[in-house]
């Protein structure tokens, strides 16, 4: 028997069994649509995070006092303050390591920054806020600038009774300040040369610093270049491997940490999306398994007049296929729908924050899995269904 007429065979009994054939599709596009919302809830997230570490520079690393093994302080990092002097107990980062790395020919540039609460205040109004980019309105800082701030979007939009514009004085711990820049994010952050924030911030230390950041030169020798920066630091603070008091991380390793979390996170939930497609095959088995019993006399007259067992095979094999590949279709459309609106449902939450984003490979995949979910399932009974006897079938009743 051609294949073709397996398929119209198949197709009359996808058809003529309706309502059981479309509950048992129920399953599988419950699944395929999980597996495709959550997955491009997934690719939403990673693509979100990408975007914001890739915002802040994978050539950028940064020196902090104080030694982490996973991105946390876990050594003793204190920073002086007003009343006293860094000693040697102290564990700091400072002028002296912004001279050591100066002599590394594979950074480019070098920035420090300390950071501190103030007081910030607008129009009789006050608030306490942090000074620790992609700026929306105005400019960021330069290198001649005195007494001017960059401040963060909350800050600017929210976080008073009237917003802060362009040019517009804010008091910070009792001097004016004028706003010549707007960030683009949700932050309360206030940005101004160093110099003025050592006066603003009382128990800051000249030439003490919160952290060192620093630019290579080549991205691809970022490894090489951060253990030329340890070596260079380990040796100006005399320090080794067990006793070293100081951290360099980067935004790459940030990055790709994240990233091995994300994916972690997006395994976990088409996991449990896959449960569903898990009880949409059962319903398959049982499908196939009850069309086998029905259609026993049926495969009786087919052998009878020719037909061979892997015809008969093919045809249940097709049917199981085709009722995978309905469910799958089915699925995706819904699984797209649902992709649309599910950052609504859930709300603002660091899961939808980047949207989603549906890919044409999770739809191919999910169609490919409703697919063969179908066939697997439809397999044992196709089987025993092409092992009948033609005067078994024939007889049963």
């Amino acid at each position: 028997m051609k294949l073709y007429k397996c398929f119209i065979h198949a197709l009359n009994m996808v058809l003529h069994s309706k309502l059981r054939s479309w509950l048992t599709i129920l399953g599988i596009v419950i699944g395929v649509a999980a597996v495709i919302a959550i997955v491009s809830l997934g690719e939403g997230m990673q693509a979100s995070v990408s975007s914001s570490l890739g915002d802040l520079g994978s050539d950028l690393v940064t020196v902090t006092a104080g030694y982490s093994t996973s991105f946390r302080m876990i050594g003793r990092a204190h920073f002086p303050s007003s009343s006293t002097s860094a000693t040697e107990e102290e564990v700091v980062v400072g002028r002296a390591e912004v001279q050591a790395l100066k002599g590394i020919s594979d950074i480019e540039l070098i920035d420090v920054n300390i950071r501190g609460t103030v007081k910030a205040t607008y129009i009789g109004k006050s608030g306490s806020v942090m000074t620790p980019l992609e700026v929306e309105h105005g400019r960021l800082l330069d290198s001649a600038d005195s007494n001017v701030v960059v401040i963060g979007g909350r800050l600017a939009n929210s976080y008073f009774d009237q917003p802060i514009g362009i040019n517009k004085m804010v008091t910070i711990e009792g001097r004016a300040f004028r706003v010549v820049g707007i960030l683009d994010d949700t932050s309360t952050s206030i940005y101004m040369p160093i110099s003025m924030a050592y006066e603003v911030l009382d128990d800051k230390d000249q030439g003490v610093y919160d952290s060192i950041i620093v630019q290579v030169k080549n991205e691809d020798n970022l490894a090489e270049t951060i253990e030329k920066i340890e070596n260079k630091l380990m040796q100006i603070r005399h320090v080794d491997e067990k006793t070293r008091d100081f951290t360099v991380s980067s935004n790459q390793a940030s990055s790709d940490a994240r990233a091995e979390m994300l994916d972690s996170v997006n395994m976990f939930l088409v996991a449990i999306a896959g449960v569903s497609l898990i009880v949409g095959a059962v319903g398959v088995a049982n499908t196939m398994f009850t069309s086998v019993l029905e259609k026993t006399k049926e495969i009786g007259i087919m052998k009878a007049i020719g037909a061979r067992n892997s015809d008969i095979l093919k045809i249940f094999l097709l049917n199981a296929a085709l009722i995978g590949l309905v469910g799958g279709l089915i699925g995706a459309f819904f699984g797209i729908m649902l992709s649309g609106v599910l950052p609504a449902l859930m709300g603002q939450t660091m899961m939808t924050r980047g949207g989603t984003i549906v890919s044409i490979n999770s739809v191919i995949m999910a169609l490919s899995v409703s697919i063969g979910v179908g066939i697997l399932a439809g397999v044992v009974p196709a089987y025993q269904a092409s092992k009948l006897k033609p005067v078994d079938a024939l007889r049963y009743e």
